[in-house]
Parts: structure tokens; sequence; C-alpha cells
């Protein structure tokens, strides 16, 4: 057995449904368009990507001895339940069920322990790491890059984690995906409420929902809000209305399943801190931390338009924190629009 059968084969035992090789290249595909991209600081609050960027566009800066990048996809897609209406708010698919750190980083791990047993020099990570790995999955033939700047497969659709693995070995590299699959299909970027997207393969993250619902400690835009809608964890809209998701299988991980797919809001706003974390422990909803989701939930009960929601936003709105109380003002406002 040669080096790349031996190690596809332990990737895919440990759950990873679609790989690929690319040769590492300096500097990264699509380097030049993500420098741009961070020159005209779309990607805002998140300055953790200018932070690595050097390393995204060199990782042999990180790693001088990588010589190939092997791109590792788990699906994550099921179905969303049925909408339970009232004063409730939608999960982004992605956040349903178990944090993807904890199950698709731990195997990746795994595979690094195994290959550096063995004396095989690698590095890399899934979404934590400094790396480009949507434009290694293109390089690798793992699915093509979207208008909406998500990696998508054929017959798969785009729900799906992606990790990179640098090794010092040269693997045979897998051919890309030559054929432009979006066409003149334009509904993803059509449909973005709050038109985040500049448009094909543009994303300005100053105006996406997932960046100040998931990633921003302060103030969500004003103008922004309504756009919302009842997002109070991320966004799933580009994705749900893009034609390749419209068959896309169930993951075989019920640890994704969708356990979070709805939360209700009354009782965000009236929970402790501490039943939140504890509620949400190892799922991704605790990235934005409890303060965050009671931004949200301010924003989301405002758009609903619903009058049963003021009762728990005023006791939010004549509360000790600021940025709550002047989200949820916002939201009692909107109501008696």
């Amino acid at each position: 057995m040669d080096d790349a059968e031996r190690i596809l084969g332990r990737a895919a035992a440990l759950g990873f449904q679609h790989l690929g090789v690319a040769r590492v290249q300096i500097p990264s595909p699509r380097a030049a368009e993500f420098q741009a991209w961070l020159d005209a600081r779309h990607h805002g609050p998140m300055t953790y990507m200018e932070a690595g960027a050097a390393e995204r566009i060199n990782p042999q800066a990180r790693m001088p001895t990588a010589r190939s990048a092997l791109v590792l996809a788990m699906e994550h897609n099921h179905r969303r339940p049925p909408d339970p209406g009232g004063l409730t708010g939608k999960v982004a698919r992605y956040a349903w069920g178990r944090d993807y750190h904890n199950l698709a980083g731990k195997r990746l791990k795994k595979l690094m322990r195994q290959l550096r047993a063995e004396g095989v020099a690698c590095w890399g990570g899934i979404d934590t790491a400094p790396i480009l790995e949507r434009a290694w999955a293109e390089a690798a033939g793992v699915g093509f890059s979207g208008k909406n700047c998500v990696q998508i497969l054929p017959a798969h659709g785009s729900w799906m984690f992606l990790g990179v693995l640098f090794l010092e070995l040269e693997l045979p590299a897998t051919q890309p995906i030559t054929r432009d699959h979006c066409g003149r299909c334009t509904r993803c970027l059509d449909a973005c409420p709050t038109g985040a997207f500049l448009g094909p393969h543009v994303l300005d993250a100053r105006r996406c929902i997932s960046t100040w619902t998931i990633e921003s400690r302060g103030p969500i835009p004003e103008h922004l809000r309504p756009g919302i809608g009842r997002w109070v964890f991320g966004c799933d809209v580009c994705q749900e209305v893009c034609p390749h998701n419209v068959s896309a299988p169930d993951s075989p991980e019920d640890d994704f399943a969708p356990v979070n797919a709805w939360l209700d809001l009354p009782w965000l706003l009236g929970a402790s801190e501490e039943e939140i974390l504890a509620r949400f422990t190892g799922t991704p909803l605790r990235r934005p931390g409890a303060r965050g989701l009671k931004r949200n939930a301010c924003v989301v009960l405002g758009n609903l338009g619903n009058n049963e929601a003021i009762p728990a936003l005023e006791r939010v709105a004549s509360g000790q924190d600021p940025l709550l109380a002047e989200h949820a003002r916002w939201a009692i406002a909107r109501i008696g629009m």
C-alpha cells in the first residue's frame, strides 16, 4: 500500500466522506483574491483573518516542508424540523448539534497523531487554523467555489465542513473541477436579506447576518437589523436557495442532528448566563456568548412584530446592560410600528 492509499484510507475510516490532494504552491490558491478582500476591509470585525494572513497566503511560513495539501470534507446536512411558530428564532444548520470542532476537528487531530507517530510531519486544522480551506479544496477537486463563497459538491451540495492537512509527503494530486456548475444562476446573490454580496464570489462580511449574530460582540447596525429576520444565530439563506442543495443527502453523523434548529427567544432573554452556557455546552451556540444570543433574540423578536414579546423585552430594556437595553428598546419600537 503506497502513502496516498494508506493516508486516504485512514481519513475515510475516520468519517471524512470526500477527499482530495493538491500540490502545495506558494502563494496559496486564491491568495490574490484573499488579499484584495482584506485590503477592502470586507472581513469586518473578524480581525483574526488579517492577523493570520501571512500563513493563509503561505502555509510554508508555518510548515516549511509542506509539499501536499490533503483536503477532507465531512457532510453535516439534516432536514430542518417544522417551524414551531410563536416567538422562536432560526439557527444556521451547521450549529444544530455538536460543535464540529469537537467531532471533525478531533478526528483530524487523530489522523495527525497517527502520521506523526510514523515520522510524517504534518500540520492543519478545521476552521480554526490560518488556512484558506475553500481555495485548497477547489485546487484538490473537493467541490467548486460557488457564487455565494461556499464550496459546493455536485450531487451533494454545500452542507459540509472542510479541513486541510499539510504533509511533507508528495502525494499524487487529484483533478480539480473545471466546469462552472453555477452557470447563470444568481439565486444566492439575489436572496441575501442584507445585500452582503457585492457580486459573484465577493462577500462583504460587514453586511453578513452570520458575522453580526456570531462574530460581533458589539451592537448590530440598525440598518441591518430588519434583514436579520428570524435568524438568531447565523444564516443559511444563500445555501437554502441553491439548486445544488435541493437533494443534498443527510449526514450519517447523528451528532449533527437538529437538536437546536429553533430557539425559544423569551427563554433566552430570561435565562441566566450560566443557564444558557450550560444548555449549549459542546455546541457552536456558545460562540457569541449568552450576551450575544440575548442581543440577537431582541432583534428577532422585533422583526417578528408580536405584541406577546413586549413583556420580555421590557424587562431587558430596563436592565443594567446598555447593549441589550438598546436592542430591546429598538425591538419594542419596531413591534409598535
